[in-house]
């Protein structure tokens, strides 16, 4: 196993970057090839609806961490995830994400996790926050303030593998319905050499400070930064500035994940990790429910291991469908999706099985 190069300093003993046979892998604090394939959106508010919050207190005892340890992590196991991508969930569409676990909870798991720093608010449905200056000193001093609010907490802790920045940020694209702050920067600038050299500048410093507020505090895990849309525009300026600060680069996709996270690996040669995808009916209305496709993931997670530059694939879950983002591998009341979740977990099965011949 070939070491690769990191933004980590001190690394012994924690989640980092290796190379093996031609192909990248995460190598686990005990020094194993890993490929994470993890569950996003875990909420517990999910079993709190008038409807079913009795199976909230009677079975779990009104308990997050009880819920983590006897519900979440045995099924996830069960299923075949080997860790968890990314917790916050869908409240209400077009609004905030629910918070991210605690220390505790995190422990509670008992399995890899990533964790995402909320240093900007630039995701592409979100509509209500306006943009940071990158340049100003309450930037610093904000992403300071993260870094010792997050990574301070959580920098000693063997199962985390590393962190996320902004869920699909608006760099050069925006959305209808947040028109009204348009973003970050305009592309319209990109049709001159000022212009790009200024989006250089201003990622340039984005990537820096955050990098650096983390190291601050954090010199063990590794930088999973800005989880791209990938059918969205994404500027080569923003991607050039990003590559020294960061250890993979991290994409949403829900149409070419192959494609495109190929693609991305030739064009810079860094690791890259699907961060969330999924396939399922987008278009349901207020009370009408959708299910993930167990085929469509089976054939993505099979393609996504053979890219020799791929480390993982976390599925746009969610753990416990709600009323707002309305699919989930569990209903309200706890029942699975019988038939894609067994698609799903002999694809996981079928990753492990091939990963323990090899290694």
């Amino acid at each position: 196993m070939t070491a690769a190069a990191t933004t980590q300093s001190e690394p012994e003993g924690f989640f980092t970057l290796g190379e093996r046979d031609g192909h990248l892998w995460l190598i686990t604090p005990g020094g194993a090839p890993f490929f994470t394939i993890g569950l996003n959106h875990i909420d517990a508010a999910t079993l709190r609806y008038p409807e079913n919050i009795r199976i909230w207190r009677e079975k779990y005892g009104g308990s997050m961490l009880r819920w983590i340890a006897e519900s979440v992590a045995p099924n996830l196991r069960r299923w075949g995830f080997n860790s968890v991508g990314w917790v916050q969930e869908v409240t209400v569409r077009n609004w905030a994400h629910s918070r991210s676990f605690t220390l505790d909870e995190y422990r509670a798991l008992g399995m890899p996790y990533c964790h995402l720093l909320p240093f900007t608010e630039s995701h592409q449905w979100e509509q209500h926050t306006r943009h940071f200056d990158f340049h100003s000193s309450g930037w610093e001093q904000w992403c300071d303030y993260v870094a010792r609010a997050h990574c301070a907490e959580l920098s000693e802790e063997r199962e985390l593998i590393g962190y996320f920045y902004s869920d699909c940020p608006t760099w050069v694209h925006d959305r209808p319905r947040n028109e009204w702050r348009g973003p970050m920067f305009d592309p319209d600038r990109l049709k001159t050499e000022a212009g790009r050299k200024e989006l250089t500048a201003l990622a340039r410093q984005y990537y820096k400070t955050t990098h650096d507020a983390i190291r601050r505090y954090d010199k063990h895990h590794l930088i999973l930064g800005d989880r791209y849309e990938a059918n969205q525009p994404i500027a080569d300026e923003v991607v050039d500035a990003a590559l020294p600060y960061v250890d993979v680069l991290s994409f949403q996709d829900f149409r070419e994940p192959l494609t495109h996270l190929d693609n991305w690996h030739e064009k810079t040669g860094k690791p890259v990790l699907l961060a969330d995808a999924a396939r399922m009916k987008w278009d349901t209305k207020p009370g009408e429910f959708t299910r993930n496709e167990g085929g469509w993931y089976a054939d993505t997670l099979a393609g996504l291991y053979s890219n020799p530059g791929c480390i993982g694939f976390h599925l746009c879950g969610a753990y416990q469908r709600n009323r707002a983002r309305r699919y989930g591998l569990l209903d309200e009341q706890e029942n699975p999706d019988a038939e894609n979740v067994a698609l799903i977990q002999a694809a996981n099965e079928k990753v492990a099985r091939s990963m323990a011949a090899r290694f």
